[in-house]
């Protein structure tokens, strides 16, 4: 990797970046409405935002917490957030322009919990689903799309293969709307739907922080596939100019750390993914509308192994949170730059000290993607 000492910093032993503008860089806000729209679903409740004393010792911080999203609108994983507002609004400007009673088909492209978010809404708004899934998804994470009453088609190739498949079968049906997490050139608006669903978990962690008497976050850890949940934690934190702003850090597999490379190059880079248990992660290329987000405002991004996110889940499980492989990364991403080699040096990049208050996104339960250590 590139070292620029103006504004990174990278170990032999770790894969880090930082950057020390990030917390100077500003944009514009979510739009409003989103939360208002999630809390007239049947079902919604804010998911928990747990204090964990054992692990604020462990990390010589104040106080961390764990934002829980293993029960979200009934479903395993926070995707229901973005996957139900787009589909409203998708629908919606369709409706507008082709007045019709007719069923369309939501087509997707899924290692997981985005695929069933899609299929869930699709059933709940009395539309079709088409899901394509690439190689290394967990048979159960398959039948649990299958049971919201999806068309499936299961694929040999990778997360970035299926989600050229679910474009063209998309762009083929004049019944279709292709919901994806996944921006590119030409189709940005539905995944910038997507982006702008997230907001709600953002609102509920500021409100849950000041519930318990909490001070403003020093860090917020998130899990990052193709870099949509980070750009609304980026969104969300870089649009109050006013409030203390938080060092964001991004957790990836040391398999598939796609935003941590293209960070380290300074441009966006798609690379060949590996196996890993974090599937849901398990993707090549950053969101083309994430990546200028991801680039400006994210002080830090962090690639950790399997084992290491094999540990956080367990050790959440014993306090009491249920948390996937990919759930559990945030927290091992956070072991790994405040407790190995070089964490002084990585506390100092990000302003951290012994009061500052760490959330973690905990964004899948163990029921979101199953997984074994043989393989899929």
């Amino acid at each position: 990797m590139l070292n620029n000492a103006s504004s990174t910093r990278i170990t032999r032993t770790l894969p880090w970046f930082s950057r020390r503008a990030a917390r100077s860089w500003t944009c514009a806000p979510a739009p409003a409405g989103v939360r208002d729209f999630h809390a007239a679903l049947p079902g919604y409740a804010p998911t928990p935002l747990t204090e964990l004393p054992s692990l604020a010792a462990e990390l010589a911080v104040g106080r961390v917490f764990v934002k829980d999203e293993s029960s979200r609108l009934g479903l395993p994983a926070f995707k229901a957030l973005g996957a139900s507002w787009a589909a409203h609004r998708a629908l919606a400007e369709r409706t507008a322009h082709h007045p019709s009673a007719e069923p369309v088909t939501l087509v997707s492209a899924t290692d997981g919990n985005h695929g069933r978010a899609v299929a869930r809404t699709a059933r709940l708004l009395g539309q079709r689903a088409h899901i394509f899934i690439p190689r290394g998804v967990h048979p159960d994470a398959v039948a649990a799309i299958a049971s919201e009453q999806a068309e499936i088609t299961r694929l040999p190739g990778t997360y970035d293969d299926a989600v050229h498949h679910a474009a063209e079968a998309a762009a083929t049906a004049a019944d279709a709307i292709l919901i994806q997490d996944t921006a590119w050139p030409g189709y940005e608006t539905i995944p910038g739907w997507i982006v702008e669903g997230y907001s709600t978990l953002c609102v509920e962690i500021d409100e849950q922080l000041a519930a318990a008497d909490a001070t403003p976050p020093g860090l917020i850890a998130v899990p990052v596939g193709v870099g949509s949940l980070a750009q609304a934690i980026v969104t969300h934190y870089r649009s109050r100019p006013s409030a203390p702003a938080p060092a964001l850090l991004s957790v990836e597999p040391e398999a598939a750390a796609c935003v941590l490379e293209s960070l380290t190059r300074g441009q966006p880079v798609s690379i060949t993914t590996g196996h890993t248990t974090m599937a849901g992660l398990n993707c090549g290329t950053p969101s083309s509308i994430a990546w200028p987000y991801l680039h400006r405002g994210l002080d830090a991004a962090v690639a950790i192994t399997d084992p290491a996110s094999t540990r956080a889940a367990g050790d959440l499980a014993e306090l009491g949170v249920s948390s996937g492989p990919c759930g559990a990364a945030a927290l091992a991403g956070v072991r790994a730059i405040l407790t190995g080699e070089g964490a002084e040096e990585h506390r100092t990049a990000l302003g951290l000290g012994p009061a500052s208050v760490v959330v973690l996104l905990s964004t899948e339960g163990t029921a979101a993607n199953p997984h074994s250590t043989t393989g899929h």
